[in-house]
């Protein structure tokens, strides 16, 4: 079957090989632009695009190039509005990692996190000019641990992601897809001002901010930190990791001992 992938992050590219490996021909990677990386602000490649570079596979990063006639198009979070000479050369399908139509737009994963949800949903779907709206042709239903983080839940999402989209891709002819039911609901873009921790909220809060996030800034006893684990323990925040400014990340208990014996007060 002749297929155009187009996707960006670091969890498309377990669902990517696995499309390699069921031994689809690939005519196309499509993949945002490389982008300023670090201090020094050095270009760097897409995850998808340095794994297409790895095996031999055509890349495109401007979706203005599209001018292909595959069997289908697969799409995992490429981050790019698709226009109808891509829509209609083809049936494309997506991976959304929210159980539609909850959680439509840029950030499901991190979102059920932040918002404390203990299970969600991995659904192949059709896609269509609105965004997310498309039927769905299959919806997988997974668990959140209390203490998942964004990367571990997007690695829960590759697995079964890459099952659905194997299965899916021996036979499209045979899925028929299904109307989302019910009132959609719609993410945003995190930005750092998210990470800044409000101290007044709840422990629970607080540690879903975090590992949603990967880290929530705030200042301990003047000193501006990071604080990267947390874990809920009786009803309590107990932080494991954090990284104060200009140092390199370290356990908690490493940090109160340079502290001397102050009194700790967070936020300030």
């Amino acid at each position: 079957m002749k297929t155009v992938l187009m996707g960006t992050n670091d969890f498309v590219v377990p669902i990517f090989d696995a499309v390699r490996k069921s031994g689809h021909e690939i005519v196309a990677v499509f993949t945002r632009a490389p982008k300023p990386v670090g201090r020094k602000h050095i270009l760097t490649p897409s995850p998808v695009n340095a794994w297409a570079d790895v095996h031999g596979l055509p890349v495109y990063t401007n979706i203005n190039d599209y001018n292909f006639s595959p069997d289908i198009v697969v799409v995992v979070s490429y981050g790019v509005i698709l226009r109808d000479n891509v829509l209609n050369s083809a049936p494309c399908v997506n991976i959304h990692p929210s159980d539609l139509p909850k959680y439509r737009g840029p950030s499901p994963i991190r979102t059920a996190i932040y918002n404390g949800d203990t299970e969600s949903a991995v659904c192949l779907m059709q896609m269509t000019p609105e965004l997310d709206a498309g039927g769905v042709y299959m919806r997988r239903a997974f668990k959140i641990g209390e203490n998942d983080t964004n990367a571990d839940v997007e690695h829960m999402v590759s697995e079964i992601g890459s099952d659905m989209l194997v299965q899916y891709l021996k036979n499209p002819a045979i899925y028929t897809s299904t109307p989302q039911i019910g009132e959609p609901t719609f993410t945003r873009k995190f930005t750092g001002a998210d990470e800044i921790l409000d101290w007044t909220r709840s422990p629970r809060d607080i540690h879903n901010q975090v590992r949603a996030l990967g880290a929530g800034r705030t200042r301990i006893n003047g000193v501006d930190v990071k604080i990267l684990e947390t874990r809920i323990e009786n009803n309590e925040l107990k932080i494991l990791r954090i990284q104060p400014a200009g140092k390199k990340p370290m356990d908690w208990k490493s940090f109160l001992n340079g502290l001397h014996g102050a009194e700790i007060k967070f936020g300030e």
